[in-house]
């Protein structure tokens, strides 16, 4: 699984997944290339991948902005003239429903980056993967499987149910060209993005991770993610696309 000169382009790369996953593929020599809308979060990771003696390229930049996007894949082809992996691993929660009369407000947030903005991103990307005869890896969740418990994650879990049906989508359209496109749906993982939602003790919603009841009475480290994710990317699952593995210790069991 060598990923020596691999032009690896993280989309959500400040913290959690997607930073263990820059960190993991410079391991094994990649070229990572670094977004996230907190530069401070980003120089972090950047100095982590150094240690593995691979400076990365790091944008801050914000998918639900187009002209961002754009920015994104034009400064990764002037740095590396290519792309060979895509890791769309973006994503933000926020609660809302509509009883609490704030859903639509957040169901456009939340889709504008979970979703309209990965399609925007593989869409300007797919011309260079094809290039690459490479793979695009899109990061899902359980609950986009399952109606939500909680109606406040319900803006939350229409994003990944549209991102479930936009990687097989995007697996048929890109197969004859022989790109791979598959997606990961973690349960809980050990990440920040709870904490970037702002989450008020009155509003009801999930506090912790470890408030999510799973088979194996655990939860997945951000590493467990970026392993799977290097796995669907290498030449060892040749034959797998338009797949989707969950990752979740078994809580859609419970």
């Amino acid at each position: 699984m060598s990923f020596f000169e691999k032009v690896v382009l993280i989309i959500g790369a400040s913290s959690g997944i997607g930073a263990s996953t820059a960190i993991e593929f410079t391991k094994e020599g990649a070229k990572v290339v670094i977004v996230g809308r907190k530069e401070d979060k980003l120089q972090i990771v950047a100095t982590e991948c150094k240690k593995n003696g691979q400076d990365p390229l790091v944008i801050k930049a914000d998918i639900s902005i187009d002209d961002d996007v754009t920015r994104i894949v034009q400064e990764t082809i002037d740095k590396y003239g290519k792309i060979d992996i895509l890791v769309n691993n973006a994503g933000i929660v926020r609660f809302a429903s509509i009883l609490k009369g704030n859903l639509m407000n957040v169901f456009d947030e939340i889709i504008n980056t979970n979703l309209r903005g990965i399609m925007k991103v593989t869409t300007l990307v797919a011309p260079y993967i094809i290039k690459t005869k490479g793979n695009i890896v899109n990061i899902s969740s359980v609950a986009g499987q399952v109606v939500p418990k909680n109606p406040l994650m319900t803006s939350y879990a229409i994003s990944k149910a549209g991102l479930d049906i936009f990687t097989k989508a995007t697996a048929v359209e890109l197969a004859p060209h022989g790109v791979r496109v598959n997606a990961i749906s973690p349960g809980p993982v050990y990440t920040d993005i709870l904490n970037n939602a702002d989450v008020t003790v009155d509003e009801g919603a999930l506090k912790s991770f470890d408030q999510i009841k799973t088979a194996l009475n655990r939860v997945s480290t951000p590493e467990e993610v970026a392993n799977m994710i290097m796995y669907l990317s290498g030449d060892k699952s040749i034959g797998v696309t338009g797949s989707n593995f969950v990752l979740d210790n078994g809580a859609l069991l419970t």
